[in-house]
């Protein structure tokens, strides 16, 4: 038996028909794959019972379907859950599920760590391990998908226009919000927004499901172009100075740059605005000043601020912004025509709320390790000076 065998979640449909025909497969086979593999969570080969005898019995040795392994399934109090995924090495990601009265909304992962290195991300403060692949990132979506189905308390009414609502489906949308920088993992996190789109596999609508970035300017050009999907910018800042501080890649995509960059990505969105991030941080980006920069950033382009309670972690040595100072920054925003909400924190207990993903296991099996390393590391030395 081959012991290399092939990881259908892997596949697009693309490639699935590929992978057929490599067979020597009728092409509608691929389409069947996907439906049993994606629609109906099934990975025992043996109970696609519409396959070919012959056709089962090839699969059987030379294709699996493996998602990422549960370490640990914490519930929130509010009814947010969150899994916490071995992705080998020692390394594990987060995915977040969000239960609400109209939707239910998977947070997934598309790198083991961070390389963006934010100020005010514990996942960041983690490291970069690596990017994961096709497999890893579309078999959350259908990890939780599949686990959720069988959990009566999981259901929720979903909206009337959700494609998926007469398949009972549990996860109406899927943010790209969870670890990792989505546009610095291109290719993989392409294959996997695809299969989000396909009918065959989860047959969502490109308005539901969202990438988030924080401002990779040629992949948003190139994402426009491939699978424009709802676009998320991590902003945090009004102008270079403070955004060099807080998202040190603005050093390479100004904001200039980046702007100019979500007015072409604009024409091409599913929906007719861009939604910014802004995680509030008390005395640092949250005064009437950076309320009033912001307009003048923003004035033009069609877009939504989505203003963020910061949730803080010991190495940041950032403080959240009091709910009054958020709620006269808001208002700022809003008396100049900019549509502007205040993000509900959900999950904070399990820390799984915006900004806490951090692979809590490898922080508790490394920390002696990696507190050494970082003594003598002249990159830690530079970041504590910051």
């Amino acid at each position: 038996m081959n012991t290399a065998r092939t990881n259908l979640l892997n596949f697009d449909a693309a490639k699935m028909a590929e992978y057929v025909a490599g067979l020597n497969e009728k092409p509608f086979r691929a389409k069947q794959l996907m439906q049993w593999v994606h629609q109906r969570g099934i990975s025992d080969v043996a109970l696609m019972t519409d396959l070919a005898k012959s056709f089962r019995t090839t699969l059987a040795e030379d294709a699996e379907v493996v998602s990422l392994p549960v370490i640990q399934d914490h519930w929130a109090d509010d009814g947010t859950r969150k899994w916490l995924l071995d992705v080998g090495a020692g390394n594990a990601v987060e995915m977040v599920y969000i239960p609400e009265d109209d939707r239910g909304t998977l947070c997934v992962s598309s790198q083991a760590g961070c390389a963006v290195n934010c100020r005010f991300c514990s996942t960041g403060h983690q490291g970069f391990a690596r990017n994961l692949t096709p497999a890893e990132i579309i078999g959350q979506l259908w990890f939780a998908e599949h686990h959720l189905r069988q959990d009566p308390n999981a259901i929720r009414r979903l909206d009337e226009d959700c494609a998926t609502q007469q398949s009972g489906r549990v996860i109406s949308n899927v943010v790209m919000m969870g670890m990792g920088e989505p546009l610095l993992n291109y290719e993989s996190v392409l294959i996997a927004l695809r299969l989000m789109l396909d009918d065959h596999a989860y047959g969502l609508s490109r308005r539901r499901v969202t990438v988030s970035t924080s401002g990779v300017v040629p992949m948003m050009d190139r994402l426009a172009q491939d699978c424009p999907v709802a676009l998320a910018v991590s902003l945090h800042a009004p102008n270079d100075t403070l955004r060099n501080e807080l998202v040190p890649l603005n050093q390479k995509y100004q904001l200039k740059e980046l702007i100019a960059a979500c007015d072409r990505y604009l024409p091409f969105a599913p929906r007719d605005f861009i939604t910014f991030e802004y995680c509030m941080l008390d005395g640092v980006n949250d005064q009437d000043q950076h309320a009033k920069e912001l307009i003048r950033l923003l004035k033009g382009l069609h877009c939504k601020l989505n203003l963020i309670p910061f949730n803080p972690f010991p190495e940041s040595g950032l403080k959240r912004s009091p709910p009054a100072r958020v709620k006269e920054f808001a208002q700022i925003l809003q008396d100049a025509q900019i549509v502007t909400t205040v993000r509900k924190t959900r999950g904070d207990d399990i820390a799984a709320a915006c900004g806490q993903l951090a692979g809590d296991v490898i922080d508790r099996t490394n920390r002696n390790q990696r507190q050494e390393r970082a003594m003598r590391s002249e990159h830690v030395v530079q970041w504590q000076e910051r």
